[in-house]
């Protein structure tokens, strides 16, 4: 068997056992470089065709890494683990951690969503769109042995390396929907016998790709993840240059409005009682001294004395 074989199968036994820097590359040019197999919303089954690129040193093509799969702002969401990953801080392991010492079973429950997951990073060629170039396919790894990566290595043991540049093979993957309505992978088969590509270009671009799954899957900052470790939305602040939680800016912004409401009503009020004393001194003024004094030589004439 070849170096890559042996190094793909004896990855594959070892996780049947037990249960980067932020990338630079615009969202544009990084969704071209995701491989999914998601239907759309009016196709029932679909079928694609990949090659998995060889690496240079012979090992495994599938690079593996932990993500939290979490909900935030209504929206499932893959959080790059930096503890499990980088022995890094994790705040959304810190959280699970907590929630699991309570012994409590409501918190054990609630910490399973806190709990990264394995996930296999290959690249490949998407055959129907050979000219966006070398993509990443990410699909989790699952001990219950029915997923992708369990119907891809039967491949590897019947038919040898598939990933060779030249006597290695296509693989077919064939997709439908389960009993919940979400695309699934029902089966994938090898193709025939068939060379990467005859074109030299894109042979050499292909095979020469530095790209790495930390270029293209981004790894959040401490301040993201701690936000999104709270229940919180995650927003750039450009004012502070920093991550804030959506809900607290929001809270923030509305007692900020009331304040100014309020500021104002009591301007309006200090203002209202200015004019009020201002008409009063302005009814004084009208006052006419000239019309309604008494002409003392006339008081006089009246006077008995």
């Amino acid at each position: 068997m070849s170096n890559v074989l042996d190094a793909v199968l004896a990855q594959y036994e070892k996780n049947q056992i037990g249960g980067g820097a932020q990338s630079k590359m615009s969202q544009d040019e990084r969704m071209k470089k995701y491989f999914a197999l998601i239907l759309s919303d009016k196709e029932k089954s679909g079928q694609r065709r990949v090659r998995i690129l060889p690496t240079h040193d012979g090992s495994s093509p599938f690079k593996e890494a932990w993500y939290h799969e979490i909900q935030v702002g209504g929206q499932w969401n893959k959080f790059y683990d930096p503890g499990k990953n980088d022995n890094e801080r994790s705040p959304l392991n810190e959280v699970y951690e907590e929630l699991m010492s309570t012994g409590k079973e409501s918190d054990k429950e609630l910490a399973k969503q806190y709990k990264s997951r394995k996930f296999y990073i290959v690249k490949v060629i998407d055959r129907d769109n050979e000219e966006d170039g070398v993509k990443f396919w990410r699909f989790k790894h699952k001990y219950t042995g029915d997923g992708i990566m369990d119907k891809i290595i039967p491949l590897f043991k019947l038919k040898g390396d598939v990933t060779d540049p030249r006597e290695g093979r296509d693989i077919i993957i064939t997709t439908g929907r389960n009993d919940k309505n979400f695309s699934v992978v029902n089966s994938i088969m090898a193709d025939d016998v068939s060379i990467l590509t005859t074109d030299k270009e894109k042979a050499n671009d292909w095979f020469n790709n530095s790209e790495t799954h930390k270029d293209v899957y981004s790894k959040k900052s401490q301040e993201y993840l701690e936000i999104v470790a709270t229940n919180k939305t995650p927003i750039w602040d450009s004012e502070q240059s920093k991550f804030v939680a959506e809900e607290d800016k929001e809270e923030k912004e509305t007692a900020s409005l009331s304040e100014e409401i309020n500021m104002m009503k009591s301007e309006s009020f200090k203002q209202s009682k200015n004019d009020s004393i201002v008409e009063s001194e302005d009814d004084d003024d009208d006052y006419d001294f000239e019309t309604t004094s008494l002409d003392s030589d006339d008081d006089d004439d009246e006077l008995p004395f």
